[in-house]
């Protein structure tokens, strides 16, 4: 049966989404839910994805059969970029037929798939595509990350306000903890994005994910009111 497909994407770049998507694989797989995590295009990487392999430590496991196929890293260039400039430095384009085909494939045999994107919500894939575009035509519903820094809820609005004006499906939004971030600024930025969920219709949900140090100890966080209730 095929499995539930999300899309982890965020605000920016570095804004934690690695973490948030093995935190939540990790999640998953602990309540019997068979998970597996996807990579949608990866860049600044040769041959493999660093991103899945995070994603597989932080679930306890190396690397899958799925990774071995080639399967959850579709499309790897080397220069750490937009995918569409890194494509175009290798004379290279995105190959989003590959990528659909390659998470349908995961999706064919595993309950869950978590596709983590490259960068923010609307990097471009091609001249024609975001990344924002892509998913929303794939009717992936979106997973958000953001955090509490200065200057996230603007960032936080803008992409909501993309995924709606596409039509896109948002389960809601992992909050990630950062660094320096003010107290004062990190609650408003928190409730207002809670607000700017429901107002916009969206499920008013936003789980926090506290600092975790690289290598752990991982938190066992319960996403399952991001994820659909899944159990095995």
């Amino acid at each position: 049966m095929a499995g539930g497909i999300y899309f982890v994407s965020g605000i920016d770049t570095g804004i934690g989404k690695t973490i948030a998507t093995g935190l939540m694989a990790r999640s998953l797989r602990r309540r019997g839910v068979d998970a597996i995590t996807v990579k949608m295009v990866q860049t600044g990487n040769d041959g493999f994805s660093e991103d899945l392999d995070a994603h597989r430590a932080m679930c306890g496991g190396g690397r899958l059969p799925e990774d071995e196929r080639g399967l959850t890293a579709p499309q790897i260039f080397k220069f750490p970029s937009s995918p569409l400039l890194a494509a175009r430095l290798e004379g290279r384009t995105v190959d989003l037929a590959r990528i659909e085909s390659a998470v349908a494939a995961c999706a064919a045999s595993r309950q869950v798939v978590l596709v983590e994107s490259a960068g923010g919500l609307c990097v471009p894939l091609t001249d024609t595509e975001l990344s924002v575009d892509f998913a929303a035509r794939m009717r992936w519903p979106l997973i958000l990350v953001t955090c509490g820094r200065l200057g996230s809820i603007n960032h936080t609005l803008l992409s909501l306000e993309a995924a709606k004006s596409r039509g896109m499906a948002v389960a809601g939004v992992v909050y990630n903890w950062h660094p320096g971030a003010d107290p004062k600024i990190d609650e408003d930025s928190f409730g207002t994005t809670c607000r700017a969920l429901a107002r916009m219709g969206f499920p008013p949900v936003a789980i926090r994910v506290p600092h975790v140090a690289s290598g752990g100890p991982y938190p066992d966080i319960d996403f399952t009111p991001l994820l659909g209730n899944w159990r095995p």
